[in-house]
């Protein structure tokens, strides 16, 4: 029989119970075939474990000059090997022994039974083979040298390398946590999680993306996707890996990347469906993670996730709806996976989550839902009607008014503005009662200048609109803004280009008497106008033809105050140059001013006279 469990140790599993159990194999008589392959994974377990106890007496200290004391300086080094895989392989072992002398010295009784009691066996030795090979091949068990290792050797876990530690230090360090995760029972697995998670969440954010990209490069990101496999581990386990995950999917481009193509996005989907609420809320923060790379968004549709995703939006926490939102609004960038999305009944869930004050919208929310309805409602007709029809428009012009903070307000800008270019939207934004308050808003978000993008929209919405002169009237007071907004830097990457909307912008104004008169009132609007007009300026690389058709909108319905007011600051020669130069519009406008000019001079010398 082999030793009691009380003087286990790997000598005497490698040179006393291995070879007993290996020569009492050649003797059984029943289930030969399967006694084959345990005596082929047995001999393959001895050079394992040869292999093993060489490399660590190699690296053991050089105080341990003895062999009982090296050996026991081994194990105690190696609380992953002492504690948990020699007493699994001996108790295995045991087992072998067992069933041996069971198959040798008579027919062994259940012959069904004892089929599965063998196949058992052979099972947990392919266990330990395999956890035998990632100790050897990750080195960490060879470490004595290391410093974290010497300075605490019976630790479950190995002390975090500071941040003054090399990179080599921080790849062992993962290494080991890997392989005790791996290989370790529920309190290895626990503290190791624990010492991964605090790892990645390091206060300093340059460190916490530096040690992430170690965890994907040494560590076995694949098995940490494995450990969200709900039948297989406890609650705490899954709860752990999934914080971990949702980490590395946030912290830096390259563990982002690995998560993804380790095979996460499935697993975590199905996560969001079954979970916990706090494995709930961390599954949608790494969805909404990896969706946030236009090559991944894609991947939804493809696992079938925008459903899970929809339902959580309806029925989740508010922090798990914020997630959700988000990564809808990942996927809503990638123009084929919008039809999905409406095909699956997300529209309505979405004009629902809105309601910043509602019963489980949030900030996050409402504004990631107005982004993925901009989204949606410029993708065509079909997809702005069924936006409107859920209500979405009066929703839209209520967070406006209620947003929590410049970036919501803005989403919900730019989903108007996607709806208004349906006619039938535009004519409700430009006449109706409901939207009264909106046009106003629209001016002082030009006036106050904090946000080019929100000016830019503002000033855009404003030209798509079909407007009463009462109304442009309610909008001269942002006149100087768009002004200003002319003289922006030149915005290649924009459709339609800030410089050229503030100038459609004012011309649309301009078209009321009044608003002439208000423009000219103020002097810098005139000067700011001449200066853009003078062809020696280049006023952030600005096509003259925007400051002459304003100029045109002055000059238009008699306004000949207005004309004075640019004679006298010296628009007419720069527009003559302009029209020499071919300019759209130029030649007309020098032609008012000199007319007014003219008639100015003739009425002059007819009263002097």
């Amino acid at each position: 029989m082999p030793p009691s469990e009380a003087t286990t140790n790997l000598e005497l599993i490698l040179h006393h119970l291995l070879p007993l159990l290996l020569l009492s194999s050649l003797s059984v008589k029943a289930f030969v075939g399967r006694w084959h392959l345990l005596r082929s994974k047995l001999t393959h377990l001895q050079a394992s474990l040869s292999q093993l106890y060489s490399s660590l007496a190699s690296s053991s200290s050089p105080a341990a000059s003895q062999e009982q004391n090296e050996e026991e300086e081994i194990e105690n080094q190696n609380p992953l090997l002492r504690d948990h895989l020699l007493p699994n392989i001996l108790s295995t072992l045991e087992t072998i022994h067992s069933l041996a002398e069971q198959c040798r010295d008579h027919p062994p009784s259940g012959k069904l039974l004892m089929q599965s009691n063998l196949d058992i066996a052979s099972s947990s030795l392919s266990l330990h083979l395999r956890h035998l090979d990632l100790l050897l091949n990750s080195g960490v068990l060879c470490s004595s040298s290391n410093a974290a290792a010497s300075n605490n050797p019976t630790a479950i876990v190995l002390p975090q390398p500071g941040p003054s530690a090399s990179r080599d230090e921080l790849a062992f360090f993962v290494r080991d946590l890997f392989a005790r995760l791996q290989i370790g029972g529920p309190d290895f697995k626990k503290k190791a999680l624990e010492s991964l998670l605090q790892l990645l969440r390091d206060d300093d954010d340059a460190e916490s993306a530096k040690n992430s990209v170690v965890v994907a490069a040494e560590g076995d990101v694949a098995y940490l996707i494995h450990l969200l496999d709900s039948h297989g581990h406890p609650l705490f386990v899954r709860e752990h890996a999934v914080h971990a995950i949702s980490v590395l999917a946030s912290a830096s481009d390259s563990s982002r990347k690995a998560v993804f193509e380790e095979g996460a996005l499935g697993p975590l989907l199905r996560l969001l469906e079954t979970g916990s609420a706090a494995v709930k809320e961390k599954a949608a923060a790494a969805v909404e993670a990896i969706t946030s790379d236009p090559e991944n968004a894609w991947a939804v549709s493809a696992y079938g996730g925008i459903r899970a995703l929809i339902e959580a939006c309806r029925s989740g926490s508010p922090a798990v709806q914020a997630h959700s939102t988000g990564a809808l609004r990942n996927a809503a960038a990638v123009e084929d996976i919008r039809r999905a999305l409406e095909e699956e009944g997300a529209i309505p869930v979405l004009v629902d989550l809105l309601d910043s004050s509602g019963h489980g919208g949030g900030r996050s929310s409402s504004g990631n839902a107005a982004h993925c309805l901009w989204l949606m409602a410029s993708s065509g007709e079909d997809f702005r009607q069924a936006i409107v029809q859920e209500g979405g428009l009066q929703r839209l012009l209520q967070l406006l008014q209620e947003g929590p903070n410049p970036e919501t307000i803005e989403h919900a800008l730019r989903a108007i503005y996607a709806l208004s270019l349906s006619a039938s939207t535009a004519r409700a934004l430009s006449s109706s009662p409901s939207a009264a308050g909106f046009l106003p808003q629209l001016a002082e978000l030009i006036r106050q200048g904090g946000s080019a993008g929100l000016q830019h929209i503002s000033a855009s919405l404003i030209c798509n609109l079909s407007l009463a002169d009462e109304r442009k009237r309610a909008l001269a007071g942002c006149m100087g803004a768009l002004v200003k907004m002319m003289e922006s830097p030149l915005q290649k990457s924009a459709a339609v280009g800030t410089q050229e909307v503030a100038a459609r912008a004012l011309v649309l104004l301009l078209s009321v008497r009044s608003n002439r008169k208000e423009f000219v009132r103020e002097e810098k609007n005139v000067l700011k106008l001449v200066q853009m007009l003078d062809p020696r300026r280049n006023v952030g690389g600005m096509c003259k033809s925007y400051p002459v058709s304003v100029a045109a909108a002055l000059t238009a319905g008699g306004g000949g105050g207005c004309r004075k007011r640019l004679v006298a600051a010296g628009a007419c020669q720069h527009l003559q140059v302009l029209a020499d130069m071919d300019v759209t519009g130029a030649r007309k406008v020098m032609q008012r001013l000199a007319g007014s000019r003219l008639k100015n001079i003739f009425f002059t010398r007819a009263w002097r006279e």
